[in-house]
């Protein structure tokens, strides 16, 4: 598995958190990445980004309305030495929660996957990285994309552009692995839960149908 930090925890709760990260960190997250949290060797919990905010202050607001233009090593400097803030949310989609030692049976798993609600959130200053696409396929193929009823309630978001970003990660790195069916299915799975709910199955599959494209 590839570790790459991409910032330490803000402010969390049970549904999401967010974590603030440095200008030259952005090259690695992105809208619809799946990162984790690992808050002790047994438990880590996984979420979804959803956005992506970089704050202004009082020296870019006079850069931006400075008359003159902006130097290529101002902005250079701007970026890499100075503390811009980066503020990048994260939707709570599960967690991995490690077995009891001595209920692990041979051949067997040590840890499972729950497309849940974390039992508790992170704590300030955890450390957040990205998911490899190992990780990747390991969560999004256990259980039943149980996982997707969390960004599919979550009514503020832009749910159908963030499933589509989610899918189009998750689909290279199951195509990679041999598995290209995997976004048939899921997608199938989506259009079982949004059954009910025409206007948002039309939004999903119009943002998803963009894959194919």
């Amino acid at each position: 598995m590839t570790a790459i930090e991409i910032g330490q925890l803000l402010r969390s709760s049970t549904t999401g958190f967010v974590m603030g990260c440095r200008v030259a960190q952005l090259q690695e997250p992105a809208f619809g990445a799946l990162v984790r949290a690992p808050l002790s060797p047994d438990y880590q919990v996984y979420g979804l980004i959803y956005d992506i905010h970089i704050d202004d202050d009082g020296l870019v607001r006079q850069l931006v309305t400075s008359t003159h233009a902006v130097a290529q090593e101002i902005i250079d400097d701007n970026r890499v030495n100075r503390n811009v803030p980066v503020e990048i949310s994260v939707l709570a989609v599960g967690y991995q929660l490690a077995l009891t030692r001595g209920l692990a049976l041979p051949g067997k798993q040590e840890s499972t996957i729950y497309h849940l609600l974390p039992p508790r959130p992170p704590l300030s200053l955890d450390r957040i990285y990205t998911c490899d696409g190992v990780e990747l396929r390991a969560f999004t193929g256990a259980g039943r994309f149980g996982y997707f009823r969390h960004v599919l309630r979550a009514a503020d978001l832009p749910v159908g552009e963030l499933l589509a970003a989610h899918l189009q990660q998750a689909q290279q790195a199951h195509r990679a692995a041999g598995d290209a069916d995997w976004i048939n299915r899921a997608t199938q799975e989506l259009i079982t839960l949004l059954r009910d709910d025409y206007p948002t199955l039309m939004s999903v599959l119009g943002a998803v149908g963009e894959l194919w494209l």
